[in-house]
């Protein structure tokens, strides 16, 4: 795993209003790697990922990607630099099929603006077999005949599929049965296996320590520590998010107890 960061987070402020959402928060995340980023309701993780992914501008603070300052204005910025984002709700079409969700808004068309469906049909195919997603029995299947796990499967593909460098997914687990959701932790090892960085956001602990190398914790906006997985547990991770101390105070880092920076 490369030790430089793919992404990375540096003092990130911002506000809505009179209520601070973020405090010189830092992130990073590597190639190879899954982040997990956990948090109490309102600890600002959310809002984190929004600054990422375009849909909010920091009030002060750098992101760097790939180690160069860059500037995220919007979703457009963000997937040209190879950022993709899965958000809860998937952002999935019931109505159309497999292939039509997977190139939904980036559909490829002949000199005369006639569909190209059999590039489609493949290139769709080709990543659900590079991601080992068998379970789906036609890529022509209609996405609301589709399992949540299955549906889970084709949002993840079709953020890899647009040369993806950095994945970010919120909640993928929720409301999934058991089978489906370890199809889904399943998948993500397979994202971070094939050299990708993973951020993945999540209130079930289980699913974090069975995927995650490194977490990020969380609390009031703040900081509060980065624990290695394999050198922490869930009890000191519940410690962190319900009552842990931020490792900045008035914007000067301070180290946090059981924590590497």
């Amino acid at each position: 795993m490369n030790e430089t960061p793919l992404l990375e987070l540096r003092n990130i402020t911002k506000s809505f209003g009179s209520v601070e959402a973020l405090t010189d928060v830092d992130f990073e995340v590597r190639n190879g790697e899954v982040m997990a980023l956990v948090g109490d309701n309102g600890a600002g993780k959310s809002t984190l990922i929004k600054c990422v992914a375009g849909a909010h501008s920091p009030d002060s603070g750098e992101i760097l990607f790939e180690g160069k300052e860059v500037h995220i204005h919007s979703p457009k910025d963000a997937a040209k630099l190879g950022i993709e984002v899965v958000y809860q709700d998937l952002a999935l079409c019931d109505n159309l099929d497999v292939v039509q969700n997977m190139y939904l808004g980036r559909e490829e068309h002949d000199v005369l603006q006639r569909l190209k469906e059999p590039i489609m049909e493949q290139r769709t195919a080709e990543t659900l077999k590079s991601l080992a997603v068998t379970t789906i029995r036609s890529v022509r299947q209609p996405v609301a005949t589709l399992s949540g796990g299955q549906r889970q499967s084709v949002a993840v593909a079709k953020a890899v599929q647009w040369n993806s460098k950095l994945v970010i997914l919120d909640e993928p687990t929720a409301a999934l049965g058991v089978a489906q959701t370890e199809q889904v932790l399943e998948l993500v090892r397979r994202l971070a296996e094939q050299g990708l960085a993973v951020v993945i956001i999540s209130h079930n602990l289980h699913d974090i320590f069975e995927t995650a190398t490194r977490i990020t914790v969380l609390r009031l906006g703040r900081n509060v520590g980065v624990y290695e997985r394999a050198k922490t547990t869930q009890q000191e991770v519940v410690e962190a998010i319900t009552a842990g101390v931020p490792t900045k105070v008035s914007g000067i880092p301070a180290p946090a107890v059981g924590a590497t920076a």
